[in-house]
């Protein structure tokens, strides 16, 4: 009897320590965990926060002092904004303003005109830091600083914050996850309100004005109201010039020494926009040749056509690099062209940079972004030339086409030398399916809005001719006007095929052991081309180059375009 009382009682006291155990157990697992730990941002002195995202980097000064670390206002405000090392200035680009601001100097440029800042561009252990109230005037965004931490929150224009309010008996945990286990951040007072960023089950994901982010639970937290951030109207004068048929009609007048003699230019019907190859970049100081013709302008209004006058690199690749590597260059050059554009009374500027350094891709559109706000302040229009998409980087992969896209007001894809003059294989200039596919590679791939791509078209085209040297085929050309081509034809008594191929007519005839081919540019071709622009809905088309064609191809154009619809 006693052994059976033994074993009961220990029964009972290994049961009874066991219940213990497993309270203490279920404590422990049911207890809320009351570990504090610092913010993942706590040594940041000044942390800025975006979208419940916080920046590497602090910001410095307070309040009208207050400064932003250049890399953050490049990513989350305006990745265009430039830190020019050669000039030791920070270069800014918008719609209508062009502001440089020296490092250390009061003193900045907007659109070239003195400005005077009450805080310095500042450079402080190799970052830069800018002033936030000059960025205040230019870009619809607000900076709430926190008066109890100095966390800085950014709010842009249009964004709606979701407020919450703690209406509890106690102050609540912020968590660092949706978990009473997680570690505790910070602790929200009665009344105290937080940003509702996102809902996981039974928590908030919010943010408090002090700055730290984590999770608290639903029931400590009402809804309390919603704030949307002003819209602030972005007002410009310059009012982008639309032809009257909704589809721009322009050409090119190749201009290399002499101004053609205007009395001997036929009738054009249906042109609206004439651009001449006037301006070049003369030098490696940022000098620009001029070939422009006071009575040429003249004429050319006397026609009601407008005048854009054509800006080139010369395609010269080392004096691009060195006029586009510093402001000082660049706007030397864009205060020349806003001369010439005032003196000679033009409507527009044509940009056509070909045969440039890869490494010249971000200075080009710095260019542009530039040049744009001026000659969009004094009414003109800014077109740029490129060529379609190619591996080849000096004369198509430096074009940052998007980005360009974004600023002119035109973009002339120049499809045509699909076969160049010093090809391997003879070929035609620009066959129809290949000027498809460089229309809509722009269109998709680099979503270039149709409304500004602008369809180049040929007036020219190429006589190839094929012989066997040394039992290895060789091509060579000649560049041939529409007129020429048909010469050819009426001279050797040729029947034109017409090609599904290519969409073009094309001849072909022997020369003793050679072989002579041409595909032609002709009305057939130039309605295709016509055809690409009603069904893209492109901005229009523009000709290279005036004097190459037919009389009769300004007819077939002016029949066409006036059936796309704007």
């Amino acid at each position: 009897m006693k052994s059976s009382k033994k074993v009961i009682l220990i029964s009972a006291l290994c049961v009874g320590m066991f219940a213990a155990g497993a309270g203490t157990f279920l404590v422990q697992q049911l207890a809320p965990n009351r570990t504090h730990v610092e913010p993942e941002f706590h040594e940041l002195t000044k942390p800025i926060f975006y979208e419940g995202n916080y920046y590497k980097s602090s910001a410095i000064g307070e309040k009208e002092g207050l400064k932003l670390p250049l890399d953050f206002v490049q990513k989350w405000i305006d990745p265009t904004i430039i830190y020019e090392k050669s000039s030791d200035s920070v270069i800014i680009t918008t719609k209508d303003k062009v502001m440089r601001m020296k490092t250390t100097e009061l003193s900045a440029l907007m659109n070239e005109k003195p400005i005077s800042l009450s805080f310095p561009v500042e450079k402080k252990e190799g970052t830069i830091y800018l002033p936030v109230e000059p960025l205040k005037q230019l870009y619809a965004f607000e900076i709430r600083e926190s008066a109890k931490s100095g966390a800085l929150l950014l709010f842009k224009q249009g964004e709606v914050i979701k407020w919450g309010k703690h209406t509890g008996k106690k102050e609540a945990q912020l968590r660092t996850e949706a978990s009473i286990k997680a570690p505790i951040i910070a602790t929200i007072a009665l009344n105290e309100q937080v940003m509702i960023t996102n809902t996981e089950e039974d928590w908030y994901k919010v943010q408090l004005e002090s700055g730290p982010i984590g999770f608290v639970r639903k029931s400590d937290i009402t809804v309390d109201h919603e704030e949307t951030i002003p819209l602030q109207e972005q007002l410009s004068s310059y009012v982008p010039w639309k032809p009257m048929t909704g589809k721009l009609n322009m050409t090119w007048e190749h201009v290399i020494s002499k101004n053609p003699d205007t009395s001997k230019i036929g009738e054009m019907p249906g042109l609206q926009v004439i651009s001449p190859t006037w301006f070049s970049v003369a030098d490696s100081e940022g000098r620009i040749s001029n070939l422009a013709d006071a009575s040429y302008v003249k004429w050319a209004h006397d026609h009601n056509y407008q005048v854009w006058a054509l800006f080139s690199n010369g395609f010269d690749a080392d004096r691009t690099n060195k006029v586009l590597a510093s402001y000082d260059l660049r706007m030397k050059m864009i205060k020349q062209l806003l001369g010439f554009a005032q003196t000679y009374k033009l409507q527009g500027i044509n940009i056509d940079f070909e045969n440039v350094y890869l490494k010249d891709k971000e200075n080009l559109v710095q260019f542009v972004r530039e040049m744009t706000p001026f000659m969009h302040e004094q009414g003109l229009s800014v077109s740029i030339d490129v060529t379609p998409k190619s591996t080849n980087e000096m004369w198509s992969m430096f074009y940052d086409r998007p980005a360009l896209a974004e600023v002119v007001d035109y973009m002339m894809l120049m499809a045509y030398d699909e076969y160049w003059a010093t090809s391997p294989k003879s070929g035609s200039v620009s066959s129809l399916p290949w000027v498809e596919r460089s229309v809509t590679t722009l269109l998709t791939t680099d979503k270039i809005p149709p409304s500004k791509l602008v369809l180049g078209v040929p007036f020219y085209t190429r006589q190839w001719t094929e012989e066997t040297k040394n039992g290895k085929l060789t091509a060579t050309s000649k560049t041939l006007t529409m007129e020429a081509a048909q010469t050819i034809i009426k001279e050797k008594k040729l029947t034109p095929t017409f090609l599904a191929d290519t969409g073009q007519n094309y001849v072909e005839y022997k020369d003793g052991s050679k072989l002579i081919r041409i595909w032609l540019e002709d009305e057939v071709s130039i309605k295709a081309r016509l055809a690409l622009v009603e069904k893209y809905n492109l901005a229009g088309v523009a000709s290279w180059r005036r004097g190459f064609e037919k009389p009769v191809i300004w007819d077939v154009m002016k029949d066409a375009l006036p059936k796309v619809q704007p």
